[in-house]
């Protein structure tokens, strides 16, 4: 009979596996008189427990509020990003990733009349930083910008201090600075091997620091003139800024420079990222400019005027070449001069164009005007009869001519031929019934010929002179000005007087700029220049004759100025000369002014030497020469032949 356990209900039995059968004597107990054991029950198998799970309900809800709350919370963050915050977000996206850079313009060239480069550029680079890759997180080193200055500065010619500025901006999160600017090629060159090498070197040295790791380079250009000190008045510079500083550089900066591009790309660790695209505004090209200047005719001209003032020891000096017929200049020497290429070693001094920024007393070739007032005043003819004393009293003076001399009986002619002070007040003296009117007449005539204003040029600094009206000439001026004491002038309005004369007595306004050459390359030339009669052709051509007198004959001041098989037309002048320094007179302005051939006039030159010192200061001894070396050059290289007509021969003196 199966026993059935009190502590379990009744469960139906499962037949198990059979069990192997057990010794008999296994469940007895040991001695004599045991009782037989009792048979076993059948084993029975354990019962598999069973586990009751709770509801999944509950803990689904859970879950998904979980979920609901991460959700809620993210979409509450899309939309602060994209909508309430997003232009914020967006700049900063874009200032992290997107960098701009100027592509610079190429400037354009300035060449000679015949197209010879004066002024052009040359391929360049500018070097800048990303100061944010030079932060102690970045370089893993405090001293970054010091380190990376230490060896840019002795490369860039820069002081260390002033790069470590560069290199750590007040503002942390700039990320562009320019440390140089127009470096040429070899410059960058260095840097960048530099560069290759510390990053070569960190790779497999850990505790080596890439300080350059930062620096990049800016394609640009740079401005060059492979003449050197030809010319540089007038062309002037470009500055560290790629704008003109002076000269034509400055006068037609717009035009040369061109339209600067622009070009924005994707970056990543300062460098650009090919694959992100990039947006570019190409840059314009500048024009080109074409002078009027002939490159050789310059260079003689600037030759001779360095050699008389070095020989002279004077302060500067100043020729021009004028083309009578078109108002051309074709050439425009200072000296002393300055090269361009390395302002650095120029005399602030030198800079600019002193032939047309000084305002100087021009002394005795100024007395043309007065003669062709007189002329065609009707005042006189050149054989009016002159007695010219020793001294002369007018007004609060007592004047004399530049050498004392018995009573001189002068034509009108040798009073020009002689360059007399005395004779010259005399008869711009019959230009009016009183002193006044005739003060009035000559100052009407001198503002024709261009004196008191700009000649035209329109060039930075060049001044107009000085020219008072009639009413406020002090008593000393109304027989000073005839001479050319008590007026100022710059040397291009005194070269344009004489080439008045010789283009018949028209003043055409002196012009520098032929035209330009845009990125097309199609020339555009300049302005036609305004045309004004100042005096009639009949008294250009006496005034032509009157100034031969002056060169050819015996008793002139301008002999050492002849041109053998050339008439030369031409006037000394010698005056008083003040000094900028003190305002008081100190030295002397020595010029000389002439056009040939006299009698079919195509070139004018002009020169004039400021305080000569050592050797003689007179106009005829110091720039007649000059103009003799200068005029002979000019009529060769623009092969001018001699006319071969005989001169007038006009005399001098009369026999009382």
């Amino acid at each position: 009979m199966t026993e059935v356990s009190d502590r379990e209900p009744p469960r139906r039995r499962v037949p198990g596996p059979a069990r192997p059968a057990r010794p008999a004597s296994a469940g007895r107990r040991p001695g004599p008189g045991a009782r037989p054991a009792r048979r076993p029950a059948a084993a029975r198998p354990a019962a598999p427990r069973v586990i009751r799970l709770g509801s999944p309900r509950p803990r689904l809800r859970l879950v998904g509020l979980a979920l609901a709350l991460v959700l809620i919370a993210f979409v509450v963050r899309l939309l602060q990003v994209q909508a309430v915050d997003a232009s914020t977000y967006a700049a900063k996206a874009e200032q992290n990733r997107y960098v701009g850079q100027i592509l610079a313009a190429e400037r354009g060239e300035i060449t000679d009349r015949s197209g010879v480069a004066l002024a052009s550029s040359e391929d360049a680079y500018d070097i800048t930083a990303d100061p944010t890759m030079f932060a102690p997180a970045e370089l893993k080193t405090g001293d970054g910008p010091e380190q990376a200055a230490a060896l840019l500065a002795p490369i860039l010619g820069q002081e260390q201090s002033a790069l470590v500025k560069k290199l750590r901006p007040r503002n942390a999160g700039a990320r562009y600075a320019k440390l140089a600017g127009r470096q040429t090629p070899q410059v960058w060159k260095q840097i960048k091997d530099l560069k290759s090498a510390l990053a070569t070197k960190a790779e497999s040295d850990p505790a080596t620091v890439n300080v350059l790791a930062g620096v990049f380079s800016v394609p640009s250009s740079k401005r060059v003139y492979p003449n050197g000190e030809l010319a540089a008045g007038i062309l002037g510079w470009v500055n560290s800024e790629g704008k003109g500083g002076g000269g034509v550089e400055q006068q037609l900066n717009t035009a040369l420079a061109g339209k600067d591009g622009k070009i924005r790309y994707a970056q990543s660790g300062g460098r650009q990222v090919p694959t992100a695209g990039s947006t570019e505004t190409p840059a314009v090209p500048g024009s080109d400019v074409e002078l009027t200047i002939d490159r050789d005719i310059q260079w003689a001209a600037q030759n001779a005027i360095t050699e008389q003032v070095k020989e002279s020891k004077a302060d500067r000096g100043y020729v021009i070449v004028q083309d009578t017929r078109t108002g051309e200049i074709l050439a425009l020497a200072n000296s002393p001069g300055f090269d361009p290429n390395d302002l650095s070693r120029a005399n602030p001094d030198a800079l600019g164009n002193a032939a047309l920024q000084d305002a100087y007393e021009p002394g005795s070739t100024a007395k043309v005007m007065s003669m062709a007032a007189v002329l065609e005043e009707n005042a006189a003819t050149p054989l009016t009869h002159v007695t010219v004393p020793n001294r002369l009293h007018r007004g609060d003076r007592l004047f004399q001519d530049d050498i004392d001399h018995e009573t001189w009986y002068l034509t009108l002619n040798g009073v020009l031929a002689k360059s007399s002070n005395i004779g010259t007040i005399l008869a711009t003296g019959q230009l009016g019934r009183t002193q006044a009117q005739a003060n009035q007449t000559l100052y009407s005539y001198l503002r024709k010929f261009g004196i008191g204003s700009h000649t035209g040029l329109g060039f930075p600094g060049e001044t107009k002179g000085i020219l008072a009206a009639p009413g406020d000439w002090s008593t000393s001026q109304q027989y000073t000005i005839p001479f050319g004491q008590g007026v100022s002038i710059n040397a291009l309005q005194a070269a344009s007087v004489y080439s008045t004369i010789a283009n018949g007595g028209v003043r055409v306004e002196p012009t520098l700029v032929r035209g330009t050459k845009g990125p097309d390359g199609r020339f555009t030339p300049a302005e036609a220049p305004q045309k004004t009669r100042v005096v009639s052709a009949k008294t250009a051509r006496t005034l032509a004759q009157m100034l031969e007198s002056v060169v050819d004959d015996r008793e002139g001041t301008g002999t050492k100025a002849r041109i053998p098989g050339y008439r030369v037309a031409g006037k000394t002048g010698t005056a008083n000369r003040v000094d900028p320094a003190t305002g008081k007179y100190r030295g002397y302005t020595s010029s000389f002014a002439g056009f040939a051939p006299a009698d079919n006039p195509r070139v004018t030159v002009y020169c004039a030497i400021q305080n000569a010192t050592d050797g003689g200061y007179f106009g005829g001894q110091i720039c007649g020469p000059i103009f003799k070396k200068v005029m002979e050059f000019s009529l060769k290289t623009l092969q001018i032949p001699p006319t071969g007509a005989k001169p007038a021969n006009l005399p001098v003196f009369f026999a009382p």
